[in-house]
């Protein structure tokens, strides 16, 4: 496991990350990675997936772990990840301590000065 600030991942998050992993054959292994969005430049889309992907442990819990690339550790320190569920569907949150700006499509985000804590993904 990284040391530093791992990226927290709430128990309604474990619940759904460990949900979608024992669905796709990969039970309590899930990964992460950043991607530049497509929307514009400096943003970042968060990718979830079923199994290791070559990872490196980011964060455990509720007997699901989560697998990052080695060099998008530091990006991902100190972020929480959180899931919500209602009728029209659900979606995970992150929430960041230095605050995030969530993209116009819903779909990204980028760090920035002022606290916005909740960004949809």
């Amino acid at each position: 496991m990284h040391k530093g600030r791992s990226l927290v991942i709430s128990p309604t998050a474990a619940a759904e990350l460990g949900r979608q992993a024992s669905f796709a054959g990969t039970p309590g292994v899930m990964h992460l990675d950043l991607l530049e969005d497509s929307c514009d430049e400096g943003w970042l889309h968060i990718r979830l997936r079923p199994g290791q992907y070559n990872g490196v442990p980011l964060a455990r819990t509720d007997g699901v772990t989560l697998y990052a690339p080695a060099d998008q550790l530091d990006i991902l320190q100190g972020l929480s990840l959180n899931y919500y569920g209602d009728l029209s569907g659900g979606g995970f949150l992150i929430s960041s301590p230095d605050g995030a700006e969530g993209c116009g499509c819903g779909a990204g985000f980028r760090q920035m000065s002022e606290d916005k804590s909740d960004i949809n993904i």
